[in-house]
């Protein structure tokens, strides 16, 4: 006689393709999905990611799909090896990014474009950075659709701009700055850690000054008011 024996389903966290095909998709990757990282850091349940896995489906392993940067609203920051949605109150990524090589084939977008339109996305942001081509879908009446002013657009849930020329393209953060390179980001934030460092040197100087001159005060007498 002859057990059968349930084993427990697979969800691998690689699909086995490289994260980026050349060096300036790696780059379009990193700059969207740090300068989110800085725009989000003081939010515990926006969960970002890059490369990421996403499992929809408990049960079935082969429906996934690793989005280049992923955005999700309402879940806590952690590690992850994958995205299972089934264990994350069932919350789907609102927003993806797509960074297109010349790998990247027009059936292979049609058959992502579908996987999101499925599966819940709202927003979806497509752009070429060889070709220069920016492409972007808002789900609206519960279906993705094409943005068609894209080239100046304030994406809803991100609150990030698209500023696209004939030249360059220039994501925008909700304060207005421009996105930056994770050297430039690096620089803001040691820029940050000096100013905050001084700030307390002066304030430390500022107690002492105060203490000296309550001691003084109390020399001659008087009780300082407090």
């Amino acid at each position: 006689m002859t057990l059968s024996v349930d084993r427990p389903l697979l969800y691998p966290d690689s699909d086995g393709q490289p994260m980026a095909d050349n060096t300036r998709q790696f780059q379009w990757i990193v700059l969207i999905k740090e300068n989110l990282e800085w725009i989000f850091a003081d939010d515990p349940q926006v969960f970002i990611a890059g490369d990421l896995l996403w499992y929809p489906i408990q049960g079935d392993p082969k429906t996934r799909v690793a989005p280049d940067v992923l955005v999700v609203f309402g879940r806590p920051k952690g590690d992850r090896g994958s995205y299972k949605q089934w264990e994350e109150d069932n919350i789907a990524p609102q927003v993806v990014f797509e960074i297109l090589s010349p790998g990247n084939t027009l059936q292979e977008m049609l058959k992502k474009q579908q996987f999101y339109d499925r599966h819940g996305v709202e927003e979806y942001y497509i752009y070429n950075p060889d070709g220069h081509d920016l492409a972007g879908l808002q789900r609206i009446d519960g279906t993705l659709t094409a943005i068609e002013a894209v080239e100046d657009w304030t994406s809803p849930r991100l609150g990030i701009r698209f500023a696209f020329t004939p030249e360059n393209l220039t994501l925008y953060r909700p304060d207005g700055e421009r996105f930056l390179t994770t050297i430039e980001l690096a620089t803001a934030r040691q820029a940050e850690r000096e100013r905050a460092d001084t700030a307390e040197a002066q304030l430390q100087t500022e107690r002492q000054r105060a203490e000296r001159l309550a001691a003084q005060l109390r020399a001659l007498g008087v009780e300082p008011e407090e």
